[in-house]
C-alpha cells in the first residue's frame, strides 16, 4: 500500500475512538488551566497511539508534549491541540473537535513516519479562549517549544470551509485602582473612590475611540466596582480587550489606553495598577502557499474546491495561533460542521459540535492534516518554499515594529 493509503485506512479504522473521545470531552466542557478532564482523554489516548507523553507542561497544568521521533532523520512537525470550552456556554467553539482532529492526524501519519523520516509531535494548548492562565501557545513559544519545529498545523470547526484567517492581536489588561474607604455621607472627604476613576477610564477610552482606525477595537467589563452603596469603594477593577491588526498597532494604542487610566488616577487621588492577566495574543502571519498545500487534497475527503473560502481582508477575531505563525510557518484552516449557518461561541454552535456533521468532520480533518503533513516530510522542496514564504511574511510584518 501507498503511504497516503495506509494514512486513510487508519483513520477509518480508529474513527471511531476520536468521536467517542470527542463526545466525552463535549459531555465534560472545562475552561482554560481546569482541562483535566479533556487534557486526560486527549494525552492517554496518544499514549495508546505510542507517543511519549509529558503532562504539566510550559508552565500549564493542563497542558501535554506528546511525541514520537521516526526511526529516520526528518523535518519535525507539531500539530496543535486545543480541548477547552467557553464560560457558561460549553463547546460553543468546537474545541472538542479541534483536539481530536490533532491527535488522529498525528496517530495517523505516525504509520509511516518510521518509513519516510521526521518526528511528530502533538502539543496540548490549554486555554485558547482565555481566562485563567489563558492563551498557552505564548508560553509554548516563550519557553523553546517551538525552536527546533518546522512546520505547525491545525484544523479549526467553523460554519464554513476556508483558508486560514487574518487575526486580530490582542492584549487582554487588568485596570485595576486602589482608593480610601470611607462612609459615602458621614464622610465623604475622607475617602477616594476607586470607583470614580474606573468610570473615567470608560469615558476616556469612549473617546479615544473616536481616533482610533477601524483596525483597533477596545471593549471592556466591571469585574469590581463596590460592595455597598452607602461606603466609598477603595477598589476598583475593570477588565478589557484591547486589539488591532498587527503587534506595532496594538503596543501603540495600548500605550493610549494606559494613559487614560493614568489621567484617570491622578485626577482622583487614586492608586493604579495595569497589566496583562493572561498571555498576550499575536495577529496571524499567513503563508499562502501552506495552505493550497493543505487544500490540494480536498477532493480526496469530499470537498470541492469551490468551497473553499479565501480569507477575508479584515480580521474579526482572536486566536494564540497567531503567536505560534511568527515562530514557525502555521496554518489553522476552518472545516465547517453545519450545513446552516451557526455563530461561533453560541448554544448553535455547541449543537454542531456534537452532531453528526460534526463528528464526521474528525474523519476529513485528520484526514487532510495528516496527508499535508506527510508532503512536509517527502517533499524538503515543498518545505523549503513554505518556510521562505514564511520568512519573508515575518520580514515585512516586523519591518511594522
Amino acid at each position: 500500500m501507498t503511504n497516503d493509503t495506509i494514512i486513510k485506512k487508519y483513520i477509518e479504522q480508529q474513527l471511531p475512538i476520536y468521536q467517542k473521545n470527542a463526545l466525552l470531552i463535549h459531555a465534560h466542557p472545562e475552561t482554560s488551566n481546569h482541562e483535566y478532564y479533556a487534557q486526560g482523554i486527549l494525552a492517554d489516548q496518544l499514549e495508546k497511539e505510542g507517543f511519549q507523553v509529558k503532562k504539566d507542561v510550559a508552565g500549564h497544568p493542563t497542558g501535554f508534549d506528546a511525541r514520537y521521533q521516526g526511526k529516520k532523520p526528518g523535518p519535525v512537525l507539531a500539530f496543535l491541540a486545543e480541548y477547552d470550552a467557553l464560560e457558561g456556554v460549553g463547546h460553543g467553539c468546537g474545541h472538542n473537535l479541534l483536539g481530536n482532529y490533532s491527535c488522529l492526524a498525528a496517530a495517523a501519519l505516525k504509520q509511516v513516519v518510521d518509513q519516510v523520516g521526521g518526528e511528530i509531535r502533538v502539543y496540548g494548548t490549554p486555554g485558547e479562549e482565555g481566562g485563567e492562565n489563558g492563551s498557552a501557545k505564548e508560553s509554548f513559544v516563550k519557553k523553546g517549544y517551538f525552536e527546533d519545529v518546522d512546520a505547525a498545523l491545525c484544523v479549526h470547526p467553523s460554519a464554513t470551509t476556508g483558508k486560514s484567517s487574518r487575526l486580530l492581536a490582542n492584549d487582554p489588561v487588568d485596570i485595576e485602582f486602589f482608593g480610601k474607604s470611607s462612609h459615602a455621607t458621614a464622610a465623604p472627604e475622607d475617602g477616594i473612590s476607586a470607583l470614580s476613576p474606573l468610570i473615567e477610564t470608560f469615558n476616556g477610552i469612549n473617546a479615544l475611540r473616536l481616533h482610533c482606525h477601524d483596525n483597533i477595537s477596545i471593549h471592556g467589563v466591571i469585574l469590581d466596582g463596590g460592595k455597598a452603596a452607602n461606603v466609598i469603594p477603595d477598589y476598583a477593577r475593570g477588565r478589557f480587550y484591547v486589539r488591532a491588526d498587527n503587534r506595532k498597532n496594538l503596543d501603540e494604542v495600548r500605550e493610549k489606553v494606559k494613559r487614560v487610566a493614568e489621567g484617570a488616577a491622578h485626577s482622583f487621588g487614586a492608586e493604579l495598577k495595569f497589566g496583562l492577566f493572561q498571555n498576550k495574543v499575536d495577529d496571524m502571519v499567513l503563508t499562502s502557499s501552506f495552505d493550497d498545500l493543505f487544500f490540494s487534497h480536498c477532493e480526496e475527503v469530499g470537498i470541492r474546491g469551490n468551497e473553499v473560502e479565501e480569507p477575508d481582508e479584515k480580521a474579526h477575531g482572536s486566536s494564540d495561533v497567531g503567536n505560534v505563525s511568527y515562530a514557525v510557518p502555521t496554518i489553522q484552516p476552518f472545516l465547517s460542521i453545519s450545513d446552516e449557518e451557526v455563530p461561533g461561541h453560541s448554544e448553535a454552535f455547541v449543537e454542531a459540535a456534537k452532531s453528526e456533521k460534526g463528528l464526521d468532520s474528525i474523519r476529513i480533518a485528520a484526514t487532510l492534516l495528516a496527508l499535508t503533513g506527510l508532503d512536509l516530510l517527502t517533499q524538503p522542496e515543498t518545505l523549503q518554499a513554505i518556510k521562505e514564504e514564511h520568512r519573508q511574511a515575518v520580514e515585512e510584518l516586523q519591518e511594522l515594529k
